[in-house]
């Protein structure tokens, strides 16, 4: 018996087959312990965040003045100061020339450059008033000399010989400034320094509740894998990478935050009622402001850290609270 698949349908309907249901699909990839858009993921993403943005804010601000001050010391260190002053002859502008051509024959000198009279008063203004007073004060000239960095010159002996061929001569090799410059710069090392371990602190303290959290919500879990045979090293694993990305993701945003200050330093100084020399001054005292390339590297090894900690703080506080199960 035959049929024609073009003959209508009785009653005159259409008849239409089924549609075949579709087959469920089924994702390969594990579904993890800790769910990441869990309460304590979300909210630690956040704190972790905040401590990554000061620990960069701080590690930034000690590269940029410790990059500051070594400009300075190597600035101060190619310059010393001769200082002349008036001797018994009475004429100071002489005596300054023949200073300065001694000074000039000498090796290890690459520049000699006198002061006139009135960059001196000028320098001498903030302690002893205006021009019109220090008129009438013996003051003594200055002589700028730059010296070679590769081979300078020996500062005792020359200072000896200025001594014993000019009167009222004097050689200022700047040290007490190095040694300040240094001292404040070891200061806000250690003070950095300081801030970075209490972060570190926090951090962990953080890490540690957040686990025995996710241990805690997780029960059920975690004791269902021990009865299929789940070791702990899985078990830990599983939280450790749950940490551990939230520690990048957390610290990605940190160091972000952290830049973008270091980036717009001038423009939120003016905004908070700044003028252009408070802009000036932050130039002076931190450079450009802006990190170069080994700066970047150091915010980037902070975001490695904080992620690091986090997993192995992690790792440390499973296997204690499965010990403590265990026992």
């Amino acid at each position: 018996m035959t049929y024609d698949t073009n003959m209508p349908a009785p009653g005159g309907k259409e008849l239409y087959a089924p549609k075949r249901p579709k087959e469920r699909k089924w994702s390969n990839q594990p579904t993890p312990i800790v769910q990441a858009k869990s309460v304590t993921g979300s909210s630690l993403v956040v704190v972790i965040s905040i401590m990554c943005f000061l620990a960069c804010l701080t590690a930034g601000a000690v590269y940029l003045i410790n990059q500051s001050a070594a400009a300075w010391t190597d600035d101060i260190a190619s310059e010393v100061t001769v200082q002349v002053g008036i001797d018994s002859k009475g004429n100071i502008d002489d005596k300054l020339s023949k200073v300065a051509f001694f000074l000039t024959n000498q090796s290890g000198v690459n520049g000699v450059r006198p002061l006139p009279a009135e960059e001196s008063s000028v320098l001498l203004e903030p302690w002893l008033g205006d021009g019109a007073t220090l008129k009438d004060l013996p003051i003594p000239r200055l002589i700028a000399v730059e010296l070679d960095r590769a081979n300078p010159p020996n500062m005792t002996a020359l200072r000896e010989t200025l001594n014993s061929n000019f009167e009222n001569t004097s050689l200022d090799d700047h040290r007490r400034w190095q040694s300040q410059i240094q001292t404040v710069t070891r200061s806000m090392a250690l003070g950095g320094l300081a801030v970075l371990i209490l972060v570190g602190f926090a951090t962990t303290a953080i890490i540690v509740s957040a686990t025995r959290s996710a241990m805690s919500s997780n029960r059920e879990i975690v004791e269902v894998l021990h009865f299929v045979g789940a070791t702990d090293r899985f078990i830990a694993r599983e939280f450790e990478r749950h940490f551990l990305s939230l520690g990048i993701r957390s610290g990605l945003v940190g160091a972000s935050g952290a830049l973008l200050i270091f980036v717009f330093m001038p423009f939120f100084m003016r905004l908070l009622g700044g003028s252009n020399m408070t802009s000036a001054e932050i130039r002076r005292l931190l450079g450009s402001a802006a990190l170069d390339l080994p700066g970047f590297i150091l915010l980037g090894i902070v975001v490695v850290v904080i992620a690091a900690l986090c997993m192995l703080t992690t790792r440390y506080g499973v296997y204690r609270i499965l010990n403590s199960q265990h026992h």
